[in-house]
């Protein structure tokens, strides 16, 4: 079994579409994309620089384009997917993931990553949160240290890794005071994202997604898709876009996303652009699973025979 993923914000790299530019329609499908952001993508993905990026308005529908560039190849060449194939996204790459399982068109999904990263960026504004990631020591202790802080666990992403969310003042506290056994790593993050503190930015994502639900026009799944939020496998369109609006406000299970996978014996991992972070915490929680990076248009000859099962 072969998983598709799609990546989260903070994967995003200066330049990473300049590549995918010397593909054929791939610039007009960018300006598509660009169209439905209401922003420059182009520009963005291969002159804007690392700062640019970081702007959280800017970076969620900068990656769910990338990814579904990076898909579109991908799918051209191989011909389509695998029967079974499952598809999964970490937090906004959860959009991206969507639109591959075929609940959402593909500019819908960039249009919707516009409207999160818009309204998640001006929740930010509201009062100084941050995030860090704890690495390391017992799970159990490291949850109940963060509830003992007033801070929420945004990402739980398995191997021993833990995102820490809550106002700054907390996160500096923990950084300075760690669980037993664990280290610390604040984040360079714009605010407590998939925490209490993005409320405003759900309840504003709800309202847009209620005024163009007709337009969204959810379909069922075509291929197993997985929601981050508990690692289930989705089988209602309207279920879904209802998930990617409650995801704002939720944690990340990435590790349940990988239990289920492993579960279904995944054989192989193809993580789309900007690749690498997903496919690298399969290798570490699941053991001798193939990952493939698709980063430029030279990886998808492995990226196809690996979903023909050649490689």
């Amino acid at each position: 079994m072969i998983a598709i993923l799609a990546p989260g914000q903070g994967a995003q790299k200066p330049g990473m579409l300049a590549p995918w530019l010397e593909r054929p329609g791939a610039r007009e499908r960018l300006a598509e994309f660009s169209t439905a952001a209401g922003l420059d993508l182009e520009h963005l993905g291969t002159e804007a620089d690392a700062e640019a990026i970081a702007d959280t308005a800017v970076t969620q529908p900068l990656l769910v384009a990338s990814a579904l560039l990076s898909w579109e190849a991908l799918r051209d060449e191989a011909g389509g997917l695998p029967e079974g194939t499952v598809v999964a996204g970490h937090s906004v790459g959860e959009i991206a993931a969507a639109a591959i399982a075929g609940v959402l068109a593909a500019d819908r999904a960039v249009a919707l990553a516009a409207v999160r990263g818009r309204e998640m960026a001006a929740a930010c504004a509201v009062e100084p949160t941050s995030m860090a990631a704890v690495l390391g020591g017992d799970s159990d202790e490291v949850l109940r240290v963060l509830a003992s802080r007033d801070l929420e666990p945004a990402n739980r992403n398995g191997a021993g890794q833990v995102v820490a969310a809550g106002r700054t003042s907390d996160i500096e506290a923990l950084a300075a005071e760690p669980p037993e056994g664990a280290r610390v790593r604040p984040l360079a993050v714009a605010g407590a994202f998939h925490t209490r503190f993005m409320e405003p930015a759900e309840k504003a994502l709800a309202s847009w997604v209620a005024e163009h639900r007709s337009e969204l026009a959810p379909a069922d799944p075509t291929t197993p898709l997985l929601s981050d939020a508990d690692g289930a496998v989705v089988t209602s369109g309207d279920d879904m876009l209802d998930r990617l609006v409650a995801q704002v406000t939720l944690s990340v299970r990435w590790d349940a996303c990988m239990d289920t996978l492993r579960e279904r014996g995944i054989t192989a991992a193809v993580e789309l652009t900007p690749a690498g972070t997903l496919t690298g915490m399969v290798k570490r929680q699941i053991k001798g699973t193939a990952t493939v990076n698709v980063s430029t248009p030279e990886h998808l000859a492995s990226a196809v025979e690996t979903l023909r099962g050649t490689s």
